[in-house]
């Protein structure tokens, strides 16, 4: 959204240019509840923030959308169907998936607060894939972090990996993070 842009589209407080030509690389890390996300972030933070003096951090979560108002139901005769629901149970699930946001960017800010690392945070709503494309390209961002989960072949080929996605459509190259019980130790 074009707010979330607005809010992460400044530099990093303290970050100078840097390069020759006085460009800084924005690094937007996508993070979610998962220990997958957090890792990569630390890990981006150690290879390549910290290397790149003047680079800026932006932290992102995407929210879903709270705003359907008929749910398919299970059932039998009458009760099977769609299921209206209320505008009082969709500001209670938006006021949850608001409390879930604040938590996950909080624990990334802690991260690179132990890391020592300035970064801002942006909240974006929809679909993980299409929101972080956007996100990226309205923040006109260098490099995209990501972790993996390591779905296996049938449950990525069934659900769709949001990295895999991200790899093919976003508008800057994508660094795909491993968990540390899956990377190859040097």
């Amino acid at each position: 959204s074009a707010e979330a842009a607005a809010m992460a589209s400044g530099m990093a407080p303290g970050a100078g240019a840097g390069g020759a030509e006085g460009a800084t690389m924005k690094v937007v890390a996508a993070v979610d509840a998962s220990e997958e996300s957090l890792h990569a972030l630390s890990w981006a933070l150690d290879n390549v923030v910290r290397p790149h003096p003047g680079a800026s951090v932006v932290v992102v979560h995407v929210q879903h959308h709270a705003d359907h108002f008929a749910y398919p139901v299970a059932g039998h005769g009458i009760a099977s169907g769609l299921q209206y629901v209320p505008p009082t149970a969709v500001d209670s699930v938006r006021k949850t998936h608001e409390e879930n946001s604040r938590r996950v960017v909080s624990a990334a800010l802690d991260v690179c607060r132990q890391k020592q690392a300035s970064a801002t945070a942006a909240v974006v709503e929809g679909d993980a894939k299409e929101a972080i494309c956007r996100a990226v390209e309205d923040m006109h961002a260098d490099l995209l972090v990501l972790g993996s989960r390591g779905l296996g072949m049938i449950k990525r080929a069934l659900l769709g990996s949001v990295s895999d996605y991200l790899v093919h459509h976003a508008s800057c190259p994508v660094l795909i993070v491993k968990p540390p019980n899956k990377a190859h130790h040097k």
